[in-house]
């Protein structure tokens, strides 16, 4: 099964009207070697104007600005994506994997995926971590981050909804729960400790009847990219312990979390929020059509319906909240 439709489902309802929302998706699956997004619509509710630009990583971003005042921002990503077939990688490389992945380093610009970022930090905690897991450079490259994603898979307990977006990386390690961010986190981490390239994946990951995957079903998801020699840039999912592969469909590359949100923005108001998202996945052997299967909430047509209706009166301006969702 090589083709893939992807419906994501994003809700924002407002206890109050907000007079404005500004907002960046980063939805639109990846184009490249492994995978082709062969179709790809954002409908927006309150309707406005969708742009899109390509960041310096070659991620898709839609952004849009919706001025009048409403109290629901409803967002559905539709896409259809075709996997290459690849072969799996090998669980080892040859004596000198060290040396070569040190000259593939100097050869090229890896120095963002080899440097802290905003989550994935080098705290006394990661430390501790990675000398209890044994990541040093031992072995080759290859076979060590093949054991690191076992050691986190066995390390952690997957909790939804353990952590916040925004928790820093020694809280999930200190209580060994958390969400597939998290366990990104901590391996990217662990790899650049032993100066490994690596890169934070957001995207989503198909569910068959065989499978036995332990991350929410209904969510995105996010693993870990490494650079190893010959190989090129490999997926790993810590969360699942699993190599990334064709059930893994990528949105978007970066540093961490921090530069790769499914939604990240503000709005103008003072009210609280809630958020509601759902993902549905469907593979086959053809080009799938979108189907009606989207879990989407009872009220769906109320909601659509009301985001339509004549603004009510404006409310004062009285602060700006960044708005962001959280992977499971």
């Amino acid at each position: 099964m090589n083709f893939y439709s992807i419906r994501h489902l994003t809700r924002f309802r407002y206890s109050q009207p907000i007079s404005e929302s500004i907002m960046e998706t980063r939805m639109h699956p990846r184009s490249d070697a492994l995978q082709h997004c062969l179709t790809f619509a954002l409908s927006v509710s309150p309707r406005c104007r969708v742009f899109t630009y390509r960041d310096h990583l070659g991620n898709n971003v839609h952004h849009f600005d919706i001025p009048g005042d409403h109290t629901q921002l409803v967002i559905v990503a539709e896409s259809i994506v075709e996997m290459q077939d690849l072969p799996e990688p090998p669980r080892f490389l040859s004596a000198d994997a060290w040396t070569a992945l040190d000259d593939l380093i100097d050869s090229g610009d890896y120095w963002e995926m080899l440097l802290p970022s905003t989550f994935a930090l080098e705290t006394p905690a990661v430390v501790e971590l990675a000398a209890s897991l044994g990541a040093t450079r031992r072995d080759d490259p290859l076979m060590l981050v093949h054991e690191l994603n076992q050691s986190l898979f066995d390390y952690f307990e997957y909790v939804p909804r353990h952590t916040r977006v925004d928790s820093p990386i020694d809280e999930a390690i200190t209580s060994r729960k958390g969400v597939c961010q998290d366990f990104a986190h901590t391996l990217i981490a662990l790899l650049r400790h032993v100066r490994i390239p690596a890169r934070y994946v957001s995207g989503y990951l198909y569910r068959s009847r065989e499978s036995h995957d332990r991350s929410t079903p209904d969510a995105t998801h996010a693993w870990v990219e490494a650079l190893i020699p010959h190989l090129g840039w490999v997926g790993f999912d810590p969360t699942n312990n699993l190599v990334a592969h064709r059930r893994h469909i990528r949105a978007a590359l970066g540093r961490d979390y921090a530069d790769v949100p499914p939604t990240h923005g503000i709005f103008r108001g003072k009210t609280s929020s809630e958020l509601y998202v759902a993902v549905h996945v469907e593979a086959g052997d053809h080009p799938p059509a979108l189907d009606q299967k989207l879990p989407i909430p009872d009220d769906w047509s109320v909601l659509v319906e009301r985001a339509q209706q004549p603004p009510e009166p404006p409310v004062p301006f009285s602060d700006l909240q960044q708005m962001q969702q959280q992977q499971q």
